[in-house]
């Protein structure tokens, strides 16, 4: 069992830069590929980033790509998402997950956190 606990969510200008945290409990969090997905009001959630285990791989969406930068420290239990050159269109909750391989299928990912509103204001 993982549980996941995402941070550093918030309101931030078009154009601005927030830094996701997501700390895992448990010493197997090496184990996973982490992903980030995100879900706008009214839109099905969406990927945006995944990392390997080891943090040598990763896979963008399209739609972040060159903006967002997803990152891991497994010594402190930890993904990171960095979003540069935000657009109110990547306002959404956003939430971490914990699954079996690199991929942007929602269903390779057995746990998530609860989510973190980012809100990008124009």
């Amino acid at each position: 069992q993982v549980q996941l606990v995402e941070s550093g969510g918030g309101l931030v200008q078009a154009g601005g830069s927030l830094r996701l945290s997501c700390a895992a409990s448990g010493r197997t969090f090496s184990s996973y590929a982490m992903g980030w997905f995100r879900q706008a009001p009214g839109k099905e959630r969406e990927f945006a980033a995944s990392i390997s285990e080891s943090g040598g791989n990763t896979y963008y969406a399209d739609s972040v790509k060159g903006r967002f930068t997803i990152s891991r420290d497994n010594a402190k239990f930890t993904v990171y998402l960095q979003m540069n050159s935000l657009k109110p269109e990547d306002t959404a909750v956003y939430y971490c997950a914990a699954g079996w391989a690199l991929s942007d299928y929602e269903k390779t990912y057995d746990y998530w956190g609860q989510g973190t509103q980012v809100t990008v204001s124009s």
